[in-house]
């Protein structure tokens, strides 16, 4: 079982300098979702992907709608803008579903804060229930509650399903010790431990979410979305970005 994480909301607007989404974006999404279940894939979540036995499951940032960081650096309550940015989640999960369905995929929403006219409200079991009918479970609003972020929310997800792997979709192929866009001589990571992650402040995941997938040995893939094939080719085990992982003594 694994979850992939599609990424954070900034992946849906790439490509899309006037609006909220870039349509390309969700049906690039919606293939490789189409391919990965068409070959009898496992659950997976994304937060960008988890991937387990049946089903699949996505977490989905808000991001290209609304920051509450920001918002709070410029004054906001930050708990406040936390909850704003959870609803933006929300509507990038509603639009994901929406993609989905116009392509016959069953899906489901389920938001971490009760919006029962929308979405139904995430429960472990249902989840669970929900992605060995087959049907994508969309699952939004983060954790439901501020100052987590939504790396942080699919942690907690792909630790709750028994998720084999969480996979984080995002626009680099994997870890490596310094900016790759800032410096040439940056060297990219196949493989790093929780500890060197944190250590080396490496920018991986949030430390929350590093700490909680070390403590219950929940390993990270970290690989490029825009990368011809690597979906797929990370949910059948090849390493094509950089694992995060627990080194055995």
């Amino acid at each position: 079982m694994a979850v992939p994480a599609a990424g954070g909301g900034g992946l849906l607007v790439r490509c899309a300098p006037h609006g909220l989404y870039a349509v390309q974006r969700f049906h690039q999404l919606l293939s490789l979702f189409q391919r990965h279940t068409e070959q009898g894939g496992g659950q997976a979540v994304c937060h960008a992907g988890v991937r387990a036995q049946h089903g699949d499951a996505v977490v989905v940032g808000g991001g290209n709608i609304f920051r509450g960081v920001q918002v709070a650096a410029g004054g906001m309550d930050r708990a406040q803008g936390d909850s704003m940015g959870m609803l933006a989640t929300v509507m990038n999960a509603l639009a994901l579903q929406d993609t989905f369905e116009h392509a016959g995929m069953d899906s489901r929403v389920m938001s971490a804060i009760s919006m029962r006219q929308i979405a139904e409200p995430y429960i472990r079991r249902r989840a669970i229930r929900h992605m060995e009918k087959g049907r994508i479970v969309i699952l939004a609003a983060g954790t439901g509650n501020p100052f987590f972020t939504t790396d942080t929310g699919a942690a907690l997800r792909a630790c709750e399903v028994n998720a084999e792997v969480l996979m984080k979709a995002t626009n680099v192929d994997g870890v490596y010790d310094c900016d790759p866009k800032k410096n040439a001589d940056a060297v990219k990571y196949e493989k790093v431990t929780y500890d060197e992650v944190l250590t080396k402040n490496l920018k991986v995941m949030d430390a929350a979410a590093i700490a909680l997938c070390r403590d219950n040995k929940m390993p990270i893939m970290i690989f490029d979305i825009n990368a011809e094939g690597g979906f797929r080719k990370a949910v059948e085990g090849e390493n094509v970005g950089t694992i995060v992982y627990e080194k055995e003594n």
